[in-house]
């Protein structure tokens, strides 16, 4: 008879690739002993392929995520929304990923291959399908959250793995372990961080970026893994895994070879067959439709901003009532980057000069070289009264030169459309009426929504400027896009004292206004004023 001894069986020992045992509890795969003598040979390079692993891993994860945020940006705008979308999904797949990477690590080197062959995919190839769904599909924001998801839980599952491999090399004390890795995992984010908005964005786009980084995901992730720790899946398995990197690869070039006819015929599908420019700058997608002869349509963000038969009716009641309150030899012109409202400036006798500041040099180029976008606009661009400045507005009027204007025009989105709470905050307002010369005027877009209008007209008011608000009937896309019944615009118009509401004669009668549908207008609004004034637009108050 064979007594056993008594109490739980003991665990059988499985030695680390230093040869030192587990801790109690862990159940690692032993690599073999000959790429475990090979490991103990050079355990400092191998570790320091590891960590340059994680290092590039990390950045490769975090254009990720700017991708994403940056796709959603130009396409749907509100870039605190997107940002917060995605970061908030992100960190929480994240989280998720590290929890589900736990059952993954008995075989973490073939565990690891296959995440990073994932990732690099999902990653390579999200900003293309992104912009397919917005196009075709139109649920955006639901395929983004699930592939921000899945994003996430791949790279989420990357360092319980890689703290795993640097344990095989070497055992040491955890919390040197964790410390090292985490040190290259930032320094990868700030590296990736730095790259995207300096590197990636300007030279490649959002697409061909991700494209890119997919690639570059796949050869540092899996491939320097596998050929680490290569003896650690068996061979038809270690096949296996080397051909799935190479198909991924593959896959990421095809698509990086056809992501302009994807483009073209998502673009087809979304703007219609006569998309004669597109281009994606570093603020917006902007994309002209129609024949030369017109009528042109021009998109701003995936959005209708230009119909050719109505942009008028935006620009002349923008423009004409604020040039025609007082003098108008000088005049400043914030956004208006097609040249429209420029194009209404300039039919005025007495402007002598303007300048005309718009972040997107893209837009102002293309408003001064394409042959219809330039007929409409009167190629108000080549007039030698005309110099322009590619900056972002509110960063230009904090280091404005001093000089004054007897005009300010914000020709910039209300935020009820679209436009950055920025340009309409009372920050904004107080900087632009710095440069008031004495009898100046500013007149601003308040879109058309009515609690918009009184909270642009609050932050006018605590720049010191007295307000009158007026509006014209249609939009500047009716003809392309019907509008609903009673649509209207809305505008302000401020100065230091109150100013009239008239239109000048040193230039041809607008389309879209006269002096007595103005004045009808300004009476209308004003019975409409709350008693109470909301609270103005500020970058840190209310929204």
């Amino acid at each position: 008879m064979i007594n056993h001894p008594a109490g739980p069986p003991a665990r059988p020992r499985v030695d680390l690739d230093d040869g030192t045992p587990p801790p109690p509890g862990r159940n690692l795969i032993p690599l073999p002993a000959r790429r475990r003598s090979r490991l103990r040979s050079h355990p400092r390079l191998a570790r320091l392929t590891v960590l340059l692993a994680a290092f590039v891993c990390a950045a490769c994860g975090l254009v990720y995520e700017l991708e994403l945020v940056a796709l959603g940006d130009y396409l749907l705008g509100d870039t605190v929304t997107q940002t917060s979308v995605v970061l908030s999904v992100m960190v929480f797949a994240m989280g998720l990923g590290s929890l589900l990477a736990k059952r993954l690590t008995r075989r973490p080197a073939t565990a690891f291959a296959l995440v990073e062959c994932a990732l690099a995919l999902t990653g390579g190839l999200s900003v293309l399908a992104l912009y397919s769904c917005w196009a075709w599909i139109g649920r955006y924001q639901a395929a983004m959250v699930g592939l921000t998801c899945l994003i996430g839980i791949l790279i989420g599952a990357e360092i319980p793995l890689l703290m795993t491999l640097i344990q095989r090399i070497r055992r040491e004390d955890a919390g040197r372990a964790v410390a090292d890795l985490f040190a290259a995992d930032y320094v990868g984010a700030l590296i990736g961080g730095l790259a995207f908005p300096f590197l990636i964005l300007p030279r490649l786009g959002p697409g061909d970026g991700a494209l890119l980084t997919g690639a570059v995901n796949a050869v540092a992730g899996a491939a320097v893994v596998l050929w680490l720790f290569r003896e650690e899946p068996a061979p038809r398995i270690r096949r296996l895994l080397w051909g799935g990197c190479t198909i991924v690869l593959a896959v990421l070039a095809a698509a990086a070879a056809g992501s302009d006819s994807i483009e073209r015929a998502a673009r087809h599908a979304l703007y219609g067959d006569q998309v004669r420019f597109a281009t994606r700058s570093r603020y917006q997608e902007i994309v002209l439709t129609g024949p030369a002869e017109g009528p042109l349509r021009l998109y701003l963000g995936g959005r209708l901003a230009v119909c050719g038969p109505d942009e008028y009716r935006g620009s002349e009641a923008l423009v004409h009532p604020a040039l025609a309150a007082g003098p108008d030899a000088r005049i400043l012109l914030l956004g208006g980057g097609d040249g429209l409202a420029l194009r209404e400036v300039l039919r005025h006798r007495d402007v002598r000069s303007v300048r005309l500041v718009d972040a997107d040099q893209a837009l102002t180029r293309l408003a001064r070289t394409d042959p219809g976008l330039a007929a409409l606009n009167g190629h108000s661009l080549d007039d030698p009264r005309v110099r322009t400045t590619a900056a972002d507005p509110m960063a230009w009027l904090r280091g404005a030169p001093d000089q004054e204007y007897d005009v300010v025009l914000a020709d910039l989105p209300a935020p009820v459309d679209g436009g950055p709470v920025k340009f309409h905050s009372q920050e904004f307002y107080r900087l632009a009426a710095r440069l008031l010369a004495p009898g100046g005027r500013i007149a601003v877009r308040a879109g058309g929504d009515g609690e918009g209008l009184w909270q642009i007209e609050s932050g006018l008011r605590a720049a010191g400027l007295w307000t009158t608000p007026y509006e014209v009937q249609g939009t500047a896309t009716g003809t392309c896009r019907p509008d609903p019944p009673n649509t209207i615009q809305a505008f302000l118009l401020a100065a230091a004292t109150p100013p009239p509401l008239t239109l000048a004669p040193d230039a041809p009668p607008p389309r879209a206004l006269t002096p007595a549908a103005l004045q009808a207008s300004a009476t209308h609004l004003t019975a409409l004023r709350p008693p109470h004034s909301p609270d103005p637009l500020t970058l840190l108050g209310p929204r």
